[in-house]
């Protein structure tokens, strides 16, 4: 499996948040990788032992992912923001807002209030009868 070379990112002087949230976007890459090798270890034995381990292994890596997260929101104030829309946009997405109102989500004007859901998701038993 290729890795990363992780010196491509050393420069010949302390890092400025932006690089140094670039070479974080990395670590969260490899935690992933990680994440995603143990789970097919797991898929890939009858080995309760060993599952277990990996389980544990792979939920740590997990745990360093969601950490590496938060510190790009810290050190990428532009990619903290992409992150608190799309949770606005997730939440209007999967209650069949339409795509207007999603795409209305950060744009300035646009309302922070969930519009109304089309009637076409408001069906009742009431509603199905001829």
């Amino acid at each position: 499996m290729p890795q990363t070379d992780p010196f491509h990112s050393l420069v010949p002087r302390k890092m400025t948040d932006t690089e140094l949230a670039r070479s974080i976007r990395l670590n969260i890459e490899a935690e992933l990788d990680a994440i995603n090798l143990y789970a097919a270890h797991i898929d890939a034995t009858d080995n309760e032992e060993a599952k277990a381990v990996l389980r544990h292994v792979m939920d740590e890596e997990r745990e360093h992912a969601a950490l590496f997260w938060q510190l790009i929101a810290r050190l990428d104030p532009e990619q903290a923001q992409h992150a608190q829309e799309a949770v606005e946009k997730f939440k209007l997405i999967i209650s069949g807002a339409p795509h207007e109102s999603v795409e209305a989500v950060g744009k300035e004007g646009a309302s922070a209030a969930e519009p109304e859901v089309g009637a076409a998701k408001r069906l009742t038993v009431g509603s199905l009868r001829p």
